[in-house]
């Protein structure tokens, strides 16, 4: 970019030379990285077994290998949710239930990552790509976000039964087995 304005002073003109240095220099720091997270996803198994969950891209992927190590630390799927946090709070007494939203506690980056695959699922699915049934049926009967997190816990079980299995996910017709 060049800046050849003569109304701008002189001083404002090299700052801003020196802020686009600085952007080209973040930018070229960024594709490194990529290029990094690339390459790793193409040398783990665990990355591309992941890889090939609907919703689960390379970004989230790394981070939940990276984070993770052994998903056997994990008793089941529900456990590891609920470690990042995308399980119900639950405040239950004498019996009744009382479940609200969910608790984000945990890694919020790996579960900021599986809502944003959840939502790009639920984005482009329409009548004739639904994922499964349930997923359908249950954007008649609650709300949108609802949905994005209870698929988010979903993907998160899913990626547990995945690295904790180690075995290859599977996507059938209507329905996703790990096999």
């Amino acid at each position: 970019m060049v800046i050849s304005n003569k109304k701008l002073p002189d001083v404002l003109k090299r700052l801003v030379m020196r802020m686009l240095d600085r952007l080209n220099h973040v930018e070229t720091e960024l594709a490194f990285v990529d290029e990094e997270i690339n390459a790793q996803n193409k040398l783990d198994d665990r990355c591309k077994r992941l890889i090939e969950i609907l919703g689960v891209g390379r970004l989230a992927a790394s981070a939940i290998v990276a984070s993770v190590g052994n998903a056997r630390e994990f008793r089941s799927g529900r456990e590891f949710s609920a470690w990042l946090g995308l399980v119900p709070r639950q405040h239950s007494s004498g019996g009744k239930q009382n479940l609200q939203g969910m608790s984000k506690k945990g890694d919020a980056y790996i579960r900021k990552m599986l809502i944003h695959g959840a939502r790009a699922v639920i984005r482009h699915m329409n009548r004739n790509n639904a994922p499964v049934e349930w997923l359908e049926s249950l954007m008649k009967r609650r709300h949108r976000n609802v949905v994005i997190v209870a698929l988010a816990n979903k993907l998160a079980r899913t990626a547990w039964a995945v690295l904790s299995r180690e075995q290859k996910y599977i996507r059938f017709e209507g329905t996703t087995v790990v096999a």
